[in-house]
């Protein structure tokens, strides 16, 4: 009988839409369901309801959809404290080199000296059984890095042909156009005009500004311990710091580092090569890799500080140990591009 009293009321209470207070309820069902029992403990009866009755409320509300917390109160008070540590990368390598060497030389100086050379070094390359900086990048590439570089070059093939390819990927014409405006005048021959009205050229003015105190121009460099060559683009004061430059190309912009791909490695390698190699009476800290555009639009820099040139410099070490050990297995085989 009491059963279906309490049954009817409840419709009552629901079909006039009135809302019941969770403490009647409860007090209510209890007295009607637990009569002649004895009362058991309710652990939730002893939690400050005061204190969390906004919590409560928040999360009872009418609310559709989830939402965070009202608050940073109770955000702090659902989750814990934020944590301040980042979440680790997924992608990135964690492997160290078995044969650490040091990219920056500690006998040496990053600030000028009266020994340094008042004309840039241009030290030939020696070809030689040493392999190169851009032969331990393209024998060390993953698979996925193979196939978009051979899809990109039949692309360009189609579309400039043998000759027009070769042409494009030695950037030549644009190297000594550079070359023509980073020397000094006293050095120069009769420029050629038309290398400088290319859309490459003006693509990189507002770059040239910035730049200053040329110490080397398509200078050598070798690392006697470690075992490499390579031919840098320039070593001049971009901004007042003393920077490895390689200068780019792209079709496409490439705003981010990370656009570069294997740039950055190519940089530290040619720092810590010169950094050691006595041809050099000075030290490099930091790198620069610049970006022209066909089309005259301006270039991008990706500046490359003393730390940022730290990280890279270990997957360069990564990258030729895994050359060295493919070259133990017989498994190198002839480059396809030169230095």
């Amino acid at each position: 009988m009491k059963m279906k009293l309490f049954q009817t009321i409840c419709r009552q209470l629901r079909s006039s839409k009135f809302s019941v207070e969770s403490a009647a309820l409860v007090a209510f069902s209890t007295s009607s369901y637990s009569c002649g029992r004895k009362k058991k403990v309710n652990p939730y009866e002893e939690v400050d309801q005061e204190k969390y009755s906004n919590l409560v409320q928040s999360v009872l509300s009418s609310r559709g959809v989830a939402q965070t917390p009202g608050s940073v109160e109770e955000d702090a008070l659902l989750c814990g404290p934020v944590s301040k540590h980042k979440l680790p990368n997924q992608g990135e390598d964690r492997r160290v080199p078995q044969n650490w060497f040091p990219i920056f030389n500690p006998e040496r100086s990053d600030k000028p000296n009266a020994s340094d050379p008042s004309v840039p070094l241009k030290i030939p390359l020696q070809r030689n059984v040493i392999p190169s900086v851009t032969r331990v990048l393209q024998q060390t590439m993953t698979k996925q890095q193979v196939f978009l570089l051979e899809r990109w070059k039949q692309r360009m093939i189609l579309e400039l042909g043998e000759d027009g390819f070769k042409e494009y990927t030695s950037r030549k014409r644009f190297h000594e156009a550079l070359e023509s405006i980073l020397s000094p005048q006293e050095t120069l021959k009769e420029r050629d005009e038309n290398l400088l009205k290319s859309g490459y050229i003006e693509s990189v003015q507002h770059i040239l500004k910035d730049v200053s105190g040329v110490r080397a121009l398509e200078s050598a460099v070798q690392h006697e311990t470690l075992n490499y060559i390579g031919l840098l683009d320039c070593v001049a004061e971009y901004q007042g710091k003393l920077c490895v430059i390689d200068w780019k190309t792209s079709e496409k912009p490439k705003p981010f580092i990370q656009s570069t791909f294997d740039n950055p490695l190519q940089v530290v390698a040619y720092m810590g090569a010169m950094n050691h190699d006595t041809n050099y009476s000075f030290q490099v800290q930091c790198g620069l890799i610049v970006v022209a555009y066909k089309d005259g639009s301006p270039a991008h820099p990706h500046f490359m500080d003393a730390e940022l040139c730290s990280q890279y410099w270990t997957k360069w070490l990564l990258r030729l140990e895994e050359y060295t050990e493919k070259k133990k297995n017989q498994n190198i085989q002839k480059p396809e591009y030169s230095e």
